[in-house]
């Protein structure tokens, strides 16, 4: 039997597919290297079939096809849960299951454990029903689950979310554990019929809905008809009409028929999770059809304050109405308690720290304005919606200068002008075609030069094609677009990350037993630098209360949502020993202070140093090779100039 250690060693391999340090893996667990090698010999002796965990001078690395198999085949055996979290969710089925009382004793028999086991089981299970609204009636060794069936529903599908977390939430598991048909062919025939009723689809949020339906179907099975009833309906108007082809749908691939109620609560499940109306209409149809004026004016109004703090211009019809709807849609989970899984929440989070920051104060403008409890994985899809919003404008307005340097013969330069713009129009903007063969590159204001002369590449912004170029020719012109935005940006950040340090603001080893602590610590160095007041130390520990700043596992970037420093600056501590930090480990800690005028570009920094740290390799390099600030910023420039 695996222990809860034991699977968080799986669960941490499996995320990756490098080699993982013992140290590493004993940084997140919270315990020492030998500990860790202890676990790995365990899980490849009590595994069956075994999982293959690879050991070398590197570390550990899981070969992923072993543990998928052991995985499946632990899965489709249907033999007892192993493990305190799979008993924990094999009892709340049972319970969820029982129309009667459930006997301790008996419990702890079919399960081969003892009744102290139970009861410890039990005790864990209590907070987690009482987060989905149900709780446990106990009368002597007798057990039973009270609370609606609804909720019954909502913490399965929690629970089973989170227990297959790392077999990325599969169909086939789903299929599995609720003796669910097809659902493949049933998500195809869902999706063609919400698209007959003009929706959008968040491809996102559907296997989650899909989950409801198979608990649905196999509860309502078990029950031998549903117990919701008909009653009054739930939802009105297209969605009602939605909702009328979904229970056809259901009774066809299914054989099961479900109650008006219940039918309705998916169709909610549906309209708030995974469909957006408006497909194939104009915007001002949909802003005229759809759009609620009032959340309407609540975007405009974020907008309005996005642009002053952050100083991004949101400003633009299409955003601002296909927000309102997903405001809508938001609000309505919200209401529900029943908010939509993002399986990129972490690593939007990640990547795009900026965008992920961006989306947190959207949230919580929302939330002061509306009372509106956000999530991370709500706040995940702020993100996407800011970021794709944000990715179309900066390829508008990203677009490199070139110029054209081809030889005057007949119209070639003009042809060549034409296979450019229309195979990188979005990348360049061709500035002017120069029809000599001897003009010096150097001399030419632009980018990049595009040349068609014959004569080698005399700059790394030179990319030589020829004058009827080929595909080779476009790729060559592609790399080099790449590489002059590299050198640009890595220029920029050199120069432009070193104005924010301080040597005052550096720590070696910072002792701190919580993320409130360190917040303070440096704080502190900020105070007496003139940076910050005690106010935005305030504001800066509300807000790591809201969502952790931990944006890798290695790095927390508190600070506070308002900019009220005197200058943007960071205070940053750098620790052998992690720093417990929301539920992950850090070894560096960056309180940002951010003013008015310096925000807008940090921005341009702030995503590349957050990418520094989410490599383990250059975090260790920094670590080892950065005793004080002098050594710090010279191996930082050196890992970022890599």
């Amino acid at each position: 039997m695996l222990s809860d250690r034991h699977e968080r060693v799986l669960d941490y391999l499996s995320s990756t597919s490098r080699w993982v340090a013992a140290s590493e893996i004993a940084d997140r667990l919270g315990v020492t290297p030998r500990s860790v090698r202890n676990y790995v010999t365990a899980i490849r002796d009590r595994t069956l079939p075994s999982v293959t965990i690879e050991s070398s001078g590197d570390g550990y690395r899981l070969d992923p096809a072993s543990y998928a198999a052991y995985l499946r085949a632990n899965r489709s055996r249907g033999s007892e849960p192993e493990t305190p979290r799979d008993r924990l969710y094999h009892l709340v089925r049972r319970l969820g299951d029982a129309s009667a009382p459930l006997d301790v004793y008996d419990l702890a028999g079919s399960l081969f454990v003892s009744e102290s086991t139970i009861e410890s089981d039990l005790r864990r299970m209590r907070p987690l029903l009482q987060e989905a609204g149900l709780a446990l009636r106990r009368e002597g060794s007798s057990v039973r689950l009270s609370g609606s069936e609804r909720d019954v529903r909502l913490l399965l599908s929690r629970m089973f979310r989170e227990e297959h977390a790392q077999d990325f939430f599969e169909l086939e598991s789903v299929q599995r554990e609720f003796a669910a048909h097809d659902l493949g062919s049933f998500k195809t025939e869902l999706l063609a019929m919400v698209a007959e009723h003009g929706y959008y689809v968040n491809e996102y949020g559907i296997n989650d809905v899909l989950l409801h339906v198979a608990i649905a179907v196999d509860r309502v099975s078990r029950e031998d008809g549903d117990p919701a009833g008909d009653g009054e309906r739930s939802v009105t108007g297209q969605a009602a009409r939605l909702s009328d082809d979904l229970a056809g749908l259901l009774e066809r691939h299914f054989g099961v028929r479900l109650s008006l109620a219940n039918v309705d609560y998916l169709t909610l499940l549906l309209t708030t999770r995974v469909v957006t109306p408006g497909q194939n209409e104009s915007l001002a149809t949909v802003l005229e059809n759809h759009v609620e004026q009032t959340n309407l004016e609540v975007v405009r109004a974020i907008v309005r304050r996005v642009h002053q703090e952050y100083l991004v211009d949101l400003e633009d019809d299409a955003f601002m109405v296909r927000f309102s709807l997903h405001l809508a849609n938001l609000i309505a989970r919200a209401k529900g308690r029943s908010y939509a899984p993002n399986p990129l929440a972490r690593s939007i989070k990640t990547s795009y720290p900026m965008t992920f920051e961006l989306a947190v104060f959207i949230a919580n403008e929302i939330n002061r304005r509306l009372e509106v409890p956000i999530n991370d994985d709500e706040i995940g899809y702020i993100a996407l919606h800011v970021g794709s919003h944000l990715e179309r404008q900066a390829r508008r307005e990203d677009r490199l200068t070139c110029a054209i340097v081809c030889a005057n013969y007949y119209d070639l330069h003009t042809l060549l002008r034409a296979r450019i713009e229309s195979a990188l129009g979005d990348e360049l903007q061709v500035e002017n075609v120069i029809t000599r063969t001897d003009v010096d590159p150097a001399t030419l204001s632009v980018d990049l030069v595009i040349s068609a002369t014959g004569a080698p590449a005399s700059a790394d912004n030179v990319v030589t094609v020829s004058p009827l170029p080929t595909a080779d020719d476009l790729e060559a012109v592609r790399r080099a677009i790449a590489r002059v935005r590299r050198h640009r940006r890595r220029d920029e950040l050199k120069s432009e990350l070193l104005t924010y340090f301080d040597e005052a603001l550096f720590v070696r080893n910072l002792a701190a037993e919580s993320e409130e602590d360190a917040i303070r610590s440096l704080g502190e160095r900020m105070i007496g630098r003139g940076v910050i007041d005690r106010s935005y130390v305030e504001g800066a520990v509300l807000r790591e209360r809201m969502s952790s700043t931990a944006f890798t596992d290695d790095l927390a970037v508190p600070h506070a949502l308002e900019m009220t420093a005197a200058r943007t600056s960071i205070a940053i501590a750098i620790n052998d020993a992690p720093i417990p930090w929301g539920g992950s480990r850090v070894h560096v800690v960056a309180l940002i202070a951010f003013s008015a005028s310096g925000r807008a570009s940090f921005q341009r920094v702030f995503d590349q140093f957050v990418e520094v740290f989410s490599a383990p390799d250059d975090v260790r390099r920094i670590l080892r090779n950065s005793p004080d600030f002098a050594s710090f910023i010279e191996e930082l420039v050196r890992v970022m100039d890599s």
